[in-house]
């Protein structure tokens, strides 16, 4: 019976305790804030940057981007070692080595701007008349380029190559299948996997991925700006850009406005097609800030001229300063750092 009684006292005290826990541990859920518009809207146009570039016929192995890594930063692939990959698309500078014109190894100046690399994977094609399909064939140009990185033909860079001793190791890493894997395809399937790591986020990624305090006010109003006065039509997708071929100078002659001391015909040059006159690949906005001078023949000095440009030729609108100004804002948030691990 004394045990009995025991219990029944314990009993209440025991369940008013456990009662009073639950209710301590409450804690009001602060509301979540609803996207906005803006965001909503961004996000419907602009959408996810991927991790890497892939492509189904070129695996991304470590192997085989150490061996593209050591190819893109060396000299050797020139005729004279003097010039690299990196020479003309500096990782240390997003990409680009922000000359008009390139130098190459006999010091003649290329024909156009040369692009950043950062992102190139994703483009739709190469160059700025979209003559190679990939950054694969891409990466096989420039090395036999009379006016680059002149070396005679692809027999000459496999001989060079096949004498060096880090080489033989390398490509037999990155093409252990193969029996004789130092193949001028294999140069340009190295180059092109470590090119494809190339992927480079910026803060605008993390607006798009739910986190809108990131960006101020005056970038958001740049924002909005870039989406309804119409430069979305060239410049959407996870690029912005990159995606399609434009004829630059839709209402007016491009070289009235940037200058040109060349009127380059653009994709007119590789088919001879009437409608291809003066159409170019849309070039990518992401790292724009750092990536100047603009345009295919690098005439354009200073970002905001080139966005008033762009809004003149393109959509026959005269951007005001203030419009031009929160632009700009906006895509200074589209500059991202490349890795370390991806630098020499």
């Amino acid at each position: 019976m004394k045990t009995k009684s025991i219990l029944i006292y314990f009993l209440p005290l025991a369940l008013l305790t456990s009662c009073g826990s639950e209710t301590s541990t409450e804690v009001e859920k602060e509301p979540v804030a609803e996207p906005s518009e803006l965001w909503q809207k961004a996000k419907t146009l602009f959408g996810e940057l991927p991790k890497i570039a892939e492509n189904p016929e070129n695996s991304i192995t470590d192997e085989k981007v150490t061996l593209g890594k050591t190819l893109y930063f060396d000299k050797r692939l020139s005729k004279d070692n003097t010039i690299s990959c990196n020479s003309c698309h500096n990782l240390e500078t997003h990409g680009v080595d922000n000359l008009s014109f390139s130098p190459g190894n006999d010091g003649g100046l290329g024909g156009r701007n040369s692009p950043t690399v950062l992102n190139a994977a994703l483009h739709i094609a190469q160059f700025w008349d979209g003559r190679a399909k990939d950054v694969e064939e891409q990466a096989g140009g420039p090395i036999l380029n009379p006016v680059e990185m002149a070396m005679p033909n692809e027999k000459a860079v496999i001989e060079r190559l096949s004498k060096i001793d880090e080489y033989k190791d390398l490509f037999a890493k990155a093409f252990p299948e193969e029996k004789s894997p130092i193949t001028y395809t294999n140069i340009q399937k190295a180059i092109g996997a470590f090119e494809r790591k190339l992927i480079v986020p910026s803060k605008f990624d993390e607006y798009l991925a739910g986190n809108e305090d990131v960006l101020s006010q005056q970038e958001k109003d740049g924002l909005e700006t870039f989406t309804t006065v119409g430069c979305i039509t060239c410049h959407s997708g996870n690029l912005l850009g990159g995606q399609l071929f434009q004829k630059f100078g839709l209402t007016s002659n491009y070289w009235e406005h940037t200058k040109s001391q060349k009127i380059d015909e653009g994709k007119f040059e590789v088919t001879k097609n009437e409608a291809d006159k003066y159409v170019f690949k849309t070039p990518s906005l992401r790292n724009i800030e750092k990536t100047y001078p603009y345009f295919h023949d690098g005439s354009v000095e200073k970002l905001d001229d080139a966005v008033k440009i762009m809004a003149k030729t393109q959509l026959n609108k005269e951007l005001t300063d203030k419009e031009t100004t929160d632009i700009v804002a906006f895509l200074k948030t589209l500059t991202g750092e490349v890795p370390k691990e991806f630098k020499q």
